[in-house]
């Protein structure tokens, strides 16, 4: 494989296709005093076997971190290298080449930072250091995104050294490339072949003919880091007066030209956001997104949530690279953080994207999956630790990383097949009439032409269950996910009637079912336990067994009341099932016969349910209730681990569409009674609790037994968020 990637960077692009890339986010950060490290906190730094994974996708090269704020935070004569050691080492016994990075978004140890003239210097020395360690690799990355770092750090404040002017930009800027120059000499002293990738986040800036100086000024300024290392920065570039009106020296900017460093390959990392609309009629935006020059006020927001016609793309700016430069260029980072079906329809797309050009003569050498163990915090820019996760080809939520759809797609891609999951026949949201945020303002891009079928023609979604709650929220979000879906009543498949189920799946040809029927009424069902059967379990496991005849995935449902209470911890999936009410064995009874019928069913146990979009669960009644000063009762000693019905449904979704079968138990984190949900939810709501009566179970009522204690854990992943955001957004929905 190493040989094959050696060939692809020397060999014309026609002769060899388009590879396969990946890399780990490994941003090393520092926000005030404190470093943000992303190996620690998706755990890539302890775990070696990752890579092993990492190769059963069958990549060719990966952009892997030999950080210098890793390796030698306390200077080069302390440094440990243990850790690259081993990983590097790893790596060249699997075959895959790493493309190494020495600062990614960092601004180096403590005694250095991005406007210490020295850092070049320091850092060329620890680059030469790696170089001789290890003179089997030949490509690097010294500094990743120079200028989107030197803008989050320079210009924006995000990042150290926190500098919100234009002279602490450039300043960085040219530090940056200074040092990436300095650092390839240091390496190639000791190989003399070795070869720069660079990376840039290109974007493309989009306005309103008012502020059309301004997007010009933008779409000259993006380019500005590969510029300098391709030594076009002189007293005619648009970019010279721009340095010069910053507080750059002349005689520092003919100084820069003697480090010029053009690179073997471009590295394009490209997303959603990195389009941007500016548009003078604030009246039109939130007031977080208003901003100016000086000369001008305008809002700055996503042009897609803004511009009519859409996107430029990333074949537009792919091609332009190539227009500009002439060099061989890769997509370096692919990753979009949504629901998986966007994520698929995203990689889908840049793949295309750069295919294309490919053909038509553009020396395109790779795309690269990136966050291959997903990121944290990205969508505060790294600025704070507060654990909020993107998965990506793997998700990390499992007790080891959990392959995701993503990595099917990776392995397809790797093996030269076409990826052919149904949801790809949809565009993507960014595509579709749903993203626009704001009054749609004409941008003037021309749509890019994209191969799809009408969403008419794909094969659907079939959801059983259109009169209950579960069955029309999963009806909602696959509205809003483009995912597209039949739902299904009785008349149309009557999941006890194996005639009328196999009528049904032989019309529709769906690519999966979502079993959302069934009889809920725990209290019923001791009074006529033969209809909860009938529903429950045998019509579960007559859908299950006409899904397997047809190949048609499945995922269904069941309850935490399959066990008894006994226990003081969470139940997980390996939990002995104990149930204590017919309810409960409906449920027992329907997993053994839907997994025995139809093996490769997704079967998810959840809780206590309640949603924005029905007046029946428990905290929309105690709310209501409460509310309106009425007595509330609700028991004391049950204690449960509530269920939001959106995350429910995205949650499982992401699972089916990941190909997961078997027991899965899906609830929001969190172990309360009954009286302290409704407790909760009105502190939240700012409704009084002083009619809140908490009582014991026993005396209210229930004919049902009950478990006193039937919390849901995982030890196949925690998926859900946290009940506290749960109920924090059920009331933004409600609002």
């Amino acid at each position: 494989m190493i040989s094959a990637f050696n060939s692809t960077l020397k060999t014309n692009k026609a002769q060899l296709p388009l590879q396969v890339w990946a890399g780990v986010e490994c941003t090393v950060n520092r926000v005030g005093e404190e470093y943000l490290d992303q190996l620690e906190r998706n755990g890539h730094a302890t775990r070696l076997d990752d890579l092993d994974l990492f190769a059963e996708l069958g990549i060719h090269a990966i952009r892997y971190p030999i950080l210098w704020e890793r390796i030698a935070p306390n200077g080069l004569e302390n440094a440990d290298w243990s850790w690259a050691d081993e990983r590097l080492g790893r790596l060249r016994e699997l075959g895959i080449r790493p493309i190494v990075g020495l600062v990614h978004h960092g601004s180096g140890p403590r005694d250095t930072s991005l406007v210490d003239p020295e850092f070049p210097e320091k850092l060329a020395v620890f680059a030469r250091a790696v170089a001789e360690r290890y003179p089997w690799v030949t490509h690097y990355t010294p500094i990743n995104e120079p200028l989107t770092t030197a803008r989050f750090s320079g210009m924006y404040g995000h990042w150290y050294p926190h500098g919100r002017d234009n002279l602490t930009f450039a300043r960085a800027l040219l530090v940056e490339c200074k040092a990436i120059a300095l650092s390839m000499q240091a390496i190639r002293e000791v190989n003399p072949n070795a070869q720069l990738l660079q990376t840039e986040d290109l974007g493309k800036t989009h306005s309103t003919p008012k502020l059309a100086y301004q997007a010009e000024f933008e779409n000259e300024r993006r380019w500005l880091s590969l510029d300098l290392l391709c030594g076009r920065i002189n007293p005619t570039h648009p970019m010279w007066g721009y340095l010069r009106d910053c507080g750059v020296s002349e005689s520092e900017l003919e100084e820069f030209l003697q480090y010029t460093c053009p690179p073997g390959i471009i590295g394009i990392n490209h997303y959603l956001t990195s389009e941007r609309f500016l548009d003078e009629n604030l009246e039109n935006y939130p007031a977080w997104t208003h901003g100016g020059n000086g000369r001008d006020k305008y809002a700055d927001v996503e042009a897609v949530r803004v511009c009519a016609e859409g996107l430029a793309g990333p074949r537009t700016l792919l091609k332009e690279t190539w227009e500009r430069y002439k060099l061989p260029f890769a997509v370096t980072e692919v990753h979009l953080s949504c629901t998986r079906e966007e994520q698929l329809r995203w990689l889908n797309e840049v793949w295309n994207a750069a295919q294309e050009l490919r053909d038509q003569g553009a020396d395109v050498r790779a795309v690269t999956v990136w966050a291959l163990l997903g990121s944290y915090d990205w969508n505060s820019l790294v600025t704070r630790s507060a654990g909020y996760y993107e998965s990506g080809v793997f998700d990390l939520r499992s007790s080891r990383p959990r392959q995701t759809a993503i990595a099917k797609m990776v392995r397809d891609l790797t093996t030269g097949h076409k990826p052919n999951h149904p949801l790809l026949d949809t565009p993507g949201w960014w595509h579709r009439e749903e993203r626009l945020l704001y009054p749609a303002v004409s941008c003037r891009v021309s749509p890019p032409s994209l191969p799809f079928s009408s969403p008419a023609s794909n094969r659907p979604l079939a959801i059983v269950g259109a009169t209950g709650t579960l069955g029309n929220a999963f009806a909602r979000l696959c509205q809003v996910r483009g995912i597209s879906y039949c739902l299904l009543r009785r008349q149309d498949m009557d999941i006890a009637n194996p005639a009328s189920v196999n009528k049904a799946l032989a019309e529709l040809q769906p690519w999966a079912v979502v079993n959302a029927a069934g009889y809920v009424r725990v209290d019923d069902a001791e009074r006529e336990p033969d209809i909860c059967l009938k529903v429950n379990a045998e019509g579960a496991a007559i859908l299950a067994a006409a899904c397997a005849q047809h190949n048609v995935a499945l995922v269904t449902f069941s309850s935490d009341l399959v066990f008894d209470g006994a226990e003081s911890n969470p139940y997980v999936e390996t939990d002995t099932v104990a149930p204590l009410n017919i309810y409960g064995c409906s449920k027992v009874l329907a997993e053994k016969l839907v997994l025995q019928a139809h093996p490769a069913s997704l079967m998810i146990r959840t809780s206590a349910f309640f949603g924005p979009w029905d007046e029946y669960n428990f905290v929309t009644i105690a709310l209501r209730q409460l509310a309106a000063g009425n007595t509330f009762v609700a028991a004391e000693d049950a204690i449960v681990s509530p269920t939001y019905v959106p995350d429910l449904v995205h949650a499982s979704l992401d699972l089916l569409i990941d190909g997961e079968k078997g027991l899965w138990h899906l609830a929001n984190k969190s172990a309360v009674a009954w009286a302290d949900l409704a407790r909760l939810a009105a502190k939240k709501a700012g409704v009084s609790v002083s009619n809140l009566i908490a009582r014991p179970t026993q005396e209210l009522g229930f004919i049902a037994p009950r478990p006193a204690y039937s919390v849901l854990g995982s030890n196949r992943g925690e998926l859900m968020p946290h009940l506290d955001s749960a109920i924090s957004r059920y009331l933004e929905e409600k609002s």
